[in-house]
């Protein structure tokens, strides 16, 4: 298999695999642009359309050499921020990097992992920790996922985070053993025993670190003496484990392809694969050597991301998409209680299980999302001391105008039909001069958050 792509092996599976054969327009380019990234800047729909599905997916699975595009992030009073010590500074300069990225499927896989690897900032207590292991995620995204779990597996934040730095063999500690099977490689009671967590500890044992004043945890390494060299039964096979071949023992596992690909699929279509797409991806997994990439390019091609259901976006993926619509900096620090306020605060995940996908939008969560709109927008709101008696006394005008803004996204007739009456009945108050010049602005600066919040663009 080539290092940089799938083998022929893999190209004979994938051809097996249902692809996409509709219509290719800026529409569906502008859906796989939020399902793998973080949605279009001004144009990028029209010209990824013009590549067609297949030179669109190649450029996004084999991106070019990395960089940032535009203005660096800053706090509010336009310092630099300090992402490994200043609070909330960490997810401004992850939100940043998925603004200014040429690489937003890497960007978006690294998202997925810090979701599958769900590790927080509340057990670990270290940025810096919590940054590194997103530079892993970062780099072995693509690849291969038994060089990704082994690598996760070692990670200082994830030995914090699941007492991987507290297992040793006079007290082995069950927490990663136990999460590495159930939400990492296999599924919760799929192909694996109660026996099997207690032995995958035991096999797991030897990770240990300083702690230092001042510095915290410090010096992660592997120590022989903490590892218990007994012989140990993992899925039924005895063997002298050591922690790395514990974990390839889990993608070994026949529970773990499939489980792999129906998870993977979830992160870019609603509903699950059928059963013969899942065999198909299934297929070209382990042909493929367990590699990342590939699979994800048969998902990004599937005829079901571009005629099935929409999808709600997660909170930070809407907010990077705004900011990349509006080619809008990373400068306030706002967006680090927003994403409390929205749900998606980066590094902080819920639980081990990661953010319930299901439940990104309720109540309290609406109110996060109406003032992520609002804070996007607020900058480039339109004064009525200048803009006075310059737009047109018009609802469809005023709509086109308020879509514009955010790049022309897909609405849906409905919608487009209720940002028409809003407008057409703020504008039937106008009974006076004053108002006739004035209102128009005021209507188009509203009509832009309730674009921003309607179903359509709320989902992909």
């Amino acid at each position: 298999m080539a290092a940089n792509g799938p083998s022929a092996d893999d190209l004979t599976v994938a051809s097996r695999l249902p692809v996409y054969r509709g219509r290719f327009g800026p529409r569906e380019a502008e859906r796989l642009l939020w399902r793998a990234g973080f949605g279009p800047r001004p144009g990028e729909a029209k010209r990824v359309a013009r590549k067609g599905l297949d030179r669109a997916v190649r450029d996004l699975v084999h991106p070019p050499r990395a960089r940032l595009v535009g203005a660096k992030p800053t706090d509010d009073d336009g310092a630099p921020i300090a992402p490994y010590d200043a609070w909330g500074h960490d997810h401004l300069w992850w939100l940043d990097r998925m603004v200014r990225s040429n690489q937003p499927l890497v960007e978006r896989m690294t998202l997925i992992w810090h979701d599958w690897f769900a590790t927080s900032n509340a057990g670990v207590n270290s940025q810096k920790w919590m940054l590194q292991q997103n530079g892993l995620l970062r780099r072995y995204g693509l690849g291969k996922f038994d060089s990704l779990l082994v690598n996760v597996t070692k990670d200082p934040a994830m030995l914090l985070w699941l007492n991987g730095n507290e297992n040793s063999k006079r007290h082995p500690n069950e927490n990663y053993g136990r999460e590495m099977m159930e939400l990492f490689t296999l599924g919760a009671g799929h192909g694996y025993t109660e026996t099997d967590v207690r032995e995958q500890a035991r096999a797991l044992t030897g990770w240990r670190n300083d702690w230092v004043e001042g510095a915290g945890d410090v010096n992660f390494r592997y120590d022989p003496n903490r590892h218990d060299d007994g012989m140990k039964t993992i899925f039924g096979k005895p063997g002298a484990y050591t922690w790395d071949q514990a974990v390839k023992l889990c993608v070994a596992h026949p529970a773990h392809a499939p489980f792999f690909v129906r998870k993977l699929w979830s992160y870019f279509i609603p509903t699950p694969p059928s059963s013969a797409t899942q065999a198909a991806l299934v297929s070209l997994y382990r042909r493929s050597g367990r590699n990342v990439r590939p699979v994800v390019a048969a998902i990004l091609k599937h005829p079901r991301l571009y005629t099935g259901p929409r999808m709600m976006k997660p909170p930070v993926v809407q907010v990077a998409g705004m900011h990349r619509a509006l080619r809008r900096p990373v400068n306030s620090d706002a967006w680090a209680w927003i994403s409390e306020m929205d749900g998606q605060r980066l590094f902080y995940p819920p639980n081990v299980a990661g953010w319930d996908d299901s439940r990104w939008l309720d109540t309290s969560t609406l109110r996060g999302r109406w003032t992520a709109a609002n804070y996007t927008a607020r900058p480039y709101a339109l004064d009525t001391d200048t803009m006075s008696g310059k737009l047109p006394v018009d609802a469809d005008k005023l709509v086109a105008r308020a879509l514009a803004f955010w790049g022309n996204p897909t609405v849906s007739a409905a919608s487009r039909r209720a940002l028409r009456s809003f407008a057409h009945t703020a504008l039937g108050d106008a009974n006076a001069n004053w108002k006739r010049d004035t209102y128009p602005v005021l209507i188009v600066n509203a009509l832009r958050i309730l674009v921003a919040v309607s179903p359509d663009y709320q989902t992909s």
